[in-house]
Protein backbone atom coordinates (compact mmCIF):
# COMPACT_ATOMS: atom_id res chain seq x y z
CA UNK A 1 0.00 0.00 0.00
CA UNK A 2 1.16 3.59 -0.63
CA UNK A 3 2.67 5.37 2.36
CA UNK A 4 0.01 8.12 2.17
CA UNK A 5 -2.70 5.46 2.61
CA UNK A 6 -0.83 3.98 5.58
CA UNK A 7 -0.49 7.45 7.16
CA UNK A 8 -4.24 8.03 6.76
CA UNK A 9 -5.00 4.63 8.25
CA UNK A 10 -2.68 5.28 11.20
CA UNK A 11 -4.36 8.64 11.90
CA UNK A 12 -7.81 7.04 11.75
CA UNK A 13 -6.67 4.21 14.02
CA UNK A 14 -5.85 6.73 16.76
CA UNK A 15 -9.52 7.75 16.99
CA UNK A 16 -11.49 6.17 19.85
CA UNK A 17 -13.31 2.98 18.91
CA UNK A 18 -11.37 2.40 15.70
CA UNK A 19 -8.97 -0.51 15.40
CA UNK A 20 -6.84 -1.69 12.50
CA UNK A 21 -9.71 -3.17 10.44
CA UNK A 22 -12.10 -0.26 11.00
CA UNK A 23 -9.50 2.35 10.10
CA UNK A 24 -8.53 0.38 6.99
CA UNK A 25 -12.19 0.08 5.94
CA UNK A 26 -12.81 3.84 6.41
CA UNK A 27 -9.63 4.78 4.53
CA UNK A 28 -10.55 2.48 1.61
CA UNK A 29 -14.11 3.81 1.62
CA UNK A 30 -12.93 7.42 1.40
CA UNK A 31 -10.19 6.85 -1.16
CA UNK A 32 -11.64 4.14 -3.39
CA UNK A 33 -15.40 3.73 -2.97
CA UNK A 34 -16.54 7.31 -2.26
CA UNK A 35 -13.66 9.70 -3.06
CA UNK A 36 -16.19 12.48 -3.74
CA UNK A 37 -16.95 12.59 0.02
CA UNK A 38 -13.34 13.32 0.97
CA UNK A 39 -13.25 17.09 0.21
CA UNK A 40 -16.44 17.72 2.23
CA UNK A 41 -15.03 15.73 5.17
CA UNK A 42 -11.72 17.60 5.07
CA UNK A 43 -13.55 20.95 4.87
CA UNK A 44 -15.81 20.04 7.82
CA UNK A 45 -12.79 18.98 9.92
CA UNK A 46 -10.93 22.19 9.09
CA UNK A 47 -13.98 24.36 9.88
CA UNK A 48 -14.57 22.58 13.19
CA UNK A 49 -10.90 22.95 14.14
CA UNK A 50 -11.14 26.71 13.40
CA UNK A 51 -14.45 27.51 15.05
CA UNK A 52 -15.26 25.00 17.82
CA UNK A 53 -13.86 25.76 21.28
CA UNK A 54 -14.82 25.28 24.91
CA UNK A 55 -17.64 27.33 26.40
CA UNK A 56 -16.08 29.87 28.77
CA UNK A 57 -18.72 29.15 31.42
CA UNK A 58 -19.26 25.38 31.41
CA UNK A 59 -16.64 23.74 29.19
CA UNK A 60 -19.10 22.36 26.62
CA UNK A 61 -18.45 22.68 22.88
CA UNK A 62 -19.21 26.17 21.58
CA UNK A 63 -18.74 28.34 18.52
CA UNK A 64 -19.17 31.56 20.50
CA UNK A 65 -18.16 32.54 24.02
CA UNK A 66 -21.10 30.56 25.44
CA UNK A 67 -22.46 27.22 24.28
CA UNK A 68 -26.11 27.02 23.13
CA UNK A 69 -27.16 25.60 26.52
CA UNK A 70 -25.57 28.37 28.61
CA UNK A 71 -26.94 30.99 26.19
CA UNK A 72 -30.49 29.59 26.37
CA UNK A 73 -32.52 31.87 28.68
CA UNK A 74 -35.16 29.16 29.13
CA UNK A 75 -32.69 26.99 31.08
CA UNK A 76 -32.46 27.24 34.88
CA UNK A 77 -28.96 28.67 35.57
CA UNK A 78 -29.19 27.90 39.30
CA UNK A 79 -29.36 24.15 38.61
CA UNK A 80 -25.90 22.90 37.53
CA UNK A 81 -25.22 19.30 36.55
CA UNK A 82 -21.53 18.34 36.76
CA UNK A 83 -20.41 15.74 34.19
CA UNK A 84 -17.06 14.22 33.32
CA UNK A 85 -17.04 14.65 29.54
CA UNK A 86 -19.04 16.27 26.74
CA UNK A 87 -20.54 12.89 25.65
CA UNK A 88 -22.08 12.60 29.15
CA UNK A 89 -23.73 16.00 28.64
CA UNK A 90 -25.02 14.86 25.22
CA UNK A 91 -26.51 11.69 26.77
CA UNK A 92 -28.31 13.70 29.47
CA UNK A 93 -29.61 16.18 26.88
CA UNK A 94 -30.87 13.32 24.72
CA UNK A 95 -33.00 12.12 27.64
CA UNK A 96 -34.94 15.41 27.62
CA UNK A 97 -35.34 15.10 31.41
CA UNK A 98 -33.11 18.00 32.45
CA UNK A 99 -33.65 21.75 31.99
CA UNK A 100 -30.77 23.20 34.00
CA UNK A 101 -27.23 23.94 32.81
CA UNK A 102 -24.02 21.93 32.96
CA UNK A 103 -20.39 22.00 33.97
CA UNK A 104 -17.96 19.70 32.14
CA UNK A 105 -14.90 18.65 34.14
CA UNK A 106 -13.14 17.05 31.13
CA UNK A 107 -12.17 14.01 33.17
CA UNK A 108 -12.08 12.78 36.74
CA UNK A 109 -9.44 12.59 39.44
CA UNK A 110 -7.07 9.69 38.89
CA UNK A 111 -3.76 9.87 40.76
CA UNK A 112 -2.69 6.57 39.15
CA UNK A 113 -2.91 8.25 35.74
CA UNK A 114 -1.47 11.56 36.93
CA UNK A 115 -4.79 13.45 36.77
CA UNK A 116 -5.17 15.94 39.63
CA UNK A 117 -7.56 18.85 40.30
CA UNK A 118 -5.43 21.26 38.24
CA UNK A 119 -5.90 19.02 35.17
CA UNK A 120 -9.68 19.32 35.37
CA UNK A 121 -12.15 22.16 34.84
CA UNK A 122 -12.59 22.54 38.62
CA UNK A 123 -11.47 26.13 39.29
CA UNK A 124 -14.21 27.60 37.09
CA UNK A 125 -16.81 25.39 38.80
CA UNK A 126 -15.73 26.63 42.22
CA UNK A 127 -15.87 30.21 40.91
CA UNK A 128 -19.43 29.64 39.60
CA UNK A 129 -20.51 28.35 43.00
CA UNK A 130 -18.70 31.14 44.85
CA UNK A 131 -20.60 33.73 42.80
CA UNK A 132 -23.78 32.60 44.57
CA UNK A 133 -25.64 31.84 41.34
CA UNK A 134 -25.82 28.06 41.95
CA UNK A 135 -28.70 26.73 44.03
CA UNK A 136 -28.17 23.02 43.43
CA UNK A 137 -25.17 21.11 42.14
CA UNK A 138 -25.98 17.69 40.70
CA UNK A 139 -22.95 15.37 40.56
CA UNK A 140 -23.47 13.10 37.54
CA UNK A 141 -20.09 11.39 37.65
CA UNK A 142 -19.38 7.72 37.03
CA UNK A 143 -19.97 5.12 39.72
CA UNK A 144 -16.36 3.99 40.08
CA UNK A 145 -13.41 4.74 42.37
CA UNK A 146 -12.28 7.81 40.39
CA UNK A 147 -15.84 9.15 40.13
CA UNK A 148 -16.35 8.73 43.88
CA UNK A 149 -13.01 10.40 44.61
CA UNK A 150 -13.92 13.33 42.36
CA UNK A 151 -17.32 13.75 44.06
CA UNK A 152 -15.65 13.64 47.49
CA UNK A 153 -13.02 16.20 46.43
CA UNK A 154 -15.63 18.59 45.01
CA UNK A 155 -17.81 18.26 48.11
CA UNK A 156 -14.85 19.01 50.39
CA UNK A 157 -13.86 22.05 48.31
CA UNK A 158 -17.41 23.38 48.28
CA UNK A 159 -17.70 23.15 52.07
CA UNK A 160 -15.06 25.88 52.31
CA UNK A 161 -17.27 28.56 50.77
CA UNK A 162 -20.92 29.22 49.94
CA UNK A 163 -22.08 25.64 49.46
CA UNK A 164 -25.26 25.07 47.44
CA UNK A 165 -27.37 21.96 47.86
CA UNK A 166 -25.27 19.06 46.53
CA UNK A 167 -26.98 15.96 45.12
CA UNK A 168 -25.77 12.88 43.28
CA UNK A 169 -27.59 11.05 40.52
CA UNK A 170 -28.98 7.65 41.49
CA UNK A 171 -27.45 4.47 40.16
CA UNK A 172 -29.00 1.09 39.84
CA UNK A 173 -30.67 -1.37 37.55
CA UNK A 174 -31.25 -0.34 33.93
CA UNK A 175 -34.80 -0.12 32.67
CA UNK A 176 -35.95 -3.64 31.84
CA UNK A 177 -32.98 -5.16 33.71
CA UNK A 178 -33.38 -7.80 36.37
CA UNK A 179 -31.72 -8.41 39.72
CA UNK A 180 -30.44 -11.83 38.64
CA UNK A 181 -27.98 -10.47 36.05
CA UNK A 182 -26.80 -7.32 37.88
CA UNK A 183 -23.30 -7.17 39.38
CA UNK A 184 -22.78 -6.50 43.09
CA UNK A 185 -21.78 -2.82 42.61
CA UNK A 186 -24.94 -2.13 40.60
CA UNK A 187 -27.11 -3.88 43.20
CA UNK A 188 -25.48 -1.92 46.05
CA UNK A 189 -26.08 1.33 44.13
CA UNK A 190 -29.68 0.37 43.43
CA UNK A 191 -30.28 -0.28 47.13
CA UNK A 192 -28.53 2.92 48.19
CA UNK A 193 -30.54 5.01 45.68
CA UNK A 194 -33.91 3.60 46.73
CA UNK A 195 -36.79 6.03 47.36
CA UNK A 196 -40.28 5.93 48.81
CA UNK A 197 -42.80 3.96 46.76
CA UNK A 198 -45.94 5.03 48.65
Amino acid sequence: MPSAFEKLQQQLKQLPGLGYRSSERIALHLLVEKPQRLPALVAALEEAARTVRRCTRCGNLAEAELCPICADERRDPSLVCVVEEVPDLVALERSGAYRGVYHVLHGKLSPMHGVGPDDLNVASLLARVESGAVGELILALSNDVEGEATCHYLTEQLKKGKAPQITRIGFGLPSGGGVLYADSVTLKSALDARRSYS
